[in-house]
């Protein structure tokens, strides 16, 4: 897989994640309850620390070090999830999505650094046998963004079914005779 092939599936996962937040309000991305006890936005942070940490590892690698920290991530997600679960909690919706957006473009720029053969070859990755950058980059960002693209389209789809049947009290009138029609 080279570049252009990581770069098609990066934008994929990630225009299907904002076509589907796109119709919720703030209230609905800030609500508990997304995957978990997860709000959209703690998820959307969620996906900003992994690829933050992608972007460091490739950094290192470039290098020639190894990236520890991702392996270790990789090896023991939740262990990873919690440690980093205390950043995801009450952040700006404005500042997730710069974020959001901020690392992505990092990490496209960090694509380009690397020819397809680096990407493709088994064991170019100090620390990691057998696995060539590729597998680590789809595994970090892309595969995991859409590894949860599922759920918050439940989510997002169950949301405004909810919202459709809510009655808002300000549409309901009230007639002459005191009756609500």
């Amino acid at each position: 897989m080279d570049a252009m092939d990581i770069l098609e599936q990066l934008d994929d996962v990630r225009v299907r994640l904002l076509e589907t937040l796109s119709a919720l309000p703030d209230e609905a991305v800030e609500e508990p309850g997304a995957i978990g006890e997860w709000s959209v936005a703690e998820v959307l942070s969620h996906f900003v620390n992994w690829e933050a940490e992608l972007v460091t590892a490739l950094n290192r690698i470039d290098q020639g070090r190894k990236p520890d920290r991702l392996l270790q991530a990789l090896q023991d997600r939740d262990a990873y999830n919690a440690a980093r679960g205390d950043e995801m909690k009450g952040r700006d919706l404005d500042r997730i999505f710069d974020d959001l957006q901020g690392v992505r473009v990092q990490l496209e720029d960090w694509l380009n650094e690397f020819n397809k053969s680096e990407l493709e070859e088994p064991g170019g990755i100090t620390g990691a046998k057998d696995m060539p950058l590729w597998k680590l980059i789809a595994a970090a960002s892309f595969e995991h963004e859409a590894s949860h693209l599922e759920e918050l389209e439940d989510y997002a789809e169950g949301w405004l079914e909810r919202a459709d049947s809510r009655i808002d009290v300000d549409d309901i009138e009230v007639n002459q005779n005191g009756n609500r029609s």
